[in-house]
């Protein structure tokens, strides 16, 4: 297959085409100013293309500015209009449109399947919900659209987990606050998994969630974490903290969503890493 994929420099990007250049899919990379060209430019980028992979995104661990914010938005939903105004210029359109959308469509005080509504209030909850309806435009052009809802995603080279493995090995590290937040996850290997598997599954269409089945809390992933390695995780990270690092962005950093991955194992898919055990010995090993 011919594939156009955007963020195809970060964490999940880099893992991802790595994959599906292994199986000799032709990638076309979309950086920024191929993005953000006139529409007809674009278009003309996408001719010929089977599938678009749509992973663009500001890197959310940043301190929050009103403009970072602004970025953190653009970056997302922006790009998703841009690619369907695109789409909709071509003739031949491609047969599947993969955007992405966060656990952040959530509240933190339930569980959450794909039957669910989004719930969220604040700048997460009108981000994602502006996001997941940008990518439903190409799905009234008539092209196959999935919106895949990512978890954390837990890998040893990049992510959230690049930055925790340094202070757990040294034994400074512990959970946010008091812990008892929720932590959904997914671990990196599943993840590039569950995108190769939707090109080979037509019969997918509509929202999934990429969660593991074995989510907990914030507090139990620090101790499982110092289990694996042989460390003490008992210095909490408090929110003060997080506010002078991260500032506006801090809450959303220190909160937790939790989603439950039911229509992934109903199309067939089986999760490699179900447990937060097994995740965390591969990429500690």
């Amino acid at each position: 297959m011919k594939i156009a994929i955007t963020g195809a420099t970060g964490f999940v990007g880099s893992h991802l085409c790595h994959a599906l250049e292994n199986e000799g899919h032709e990638l076309l990379k979309l950086g920024r100013s191929e993005v953000q060209a006139e529409t007809a430019q674009l278009a003309e980028q996408l001719q010929g293309c089977d599938a678009v992979i749509n992973l663009a995104g500001e890197n959310i661990a940043r301190r929050w500015t009103e403009q970072y914010m602004q970025a953190l938005y653009d970056s997302r939903v922006l790009t998703t209009r841009a690619l369907v105004q695109a789409i909709r210029l071509l003739e031949q359109r491609p047969g599947l449109f993969i955007s992405t959308s966060a656990l952040g469509a959530f509240d933190s005080s339930g569980r959450y399947s794909e039957a669910d509504a989004p719930n969220a209030g604040g700048f997460f909850g009108h981000l994602t919900r502006d996001w997941e309806q940008a990518a439903h435009g190409a799905e009234v052009l008539g092209v196959r659209t999935l919106i895949f809802r990512l978890s954390l995603v837990l890998g040893r080279d990049g992510g959230m987990m690049k930055q925790l493995l340094p202070p757990f090995r040294l034994g400074l590290g512990g959970p946010v606050g008091d812990g008892s937040q929720p932590f959904s996850w997914i671990h990196i290997h599943d993840l590039v998994r569950a995108y190769r598997f939707a090109l080979d599954h037509p019969e997918m269409v509509g929202v999934y969630h990429l969660s593991a089945p074995d989510a907990t809390s914030n507090r139990e992933f620090a101790r499982a974490l110092g289990r694996q390695l042989h460390r003490p995780a008992l210095l909490p990270v408090p929110l003060l903290a997080l506010k002078l690092r991260f500032g506006k962005g801090a809450e959303a950093l220190a909160s937790g969503q939790y989603l439950i991955s039911e229509r992934l194992p109903e199309a067939g898919f089986h999760f490699q890493y179900d447990t937060l055990a097994k995740a965390l010995a591969e990429i500690t090993s």
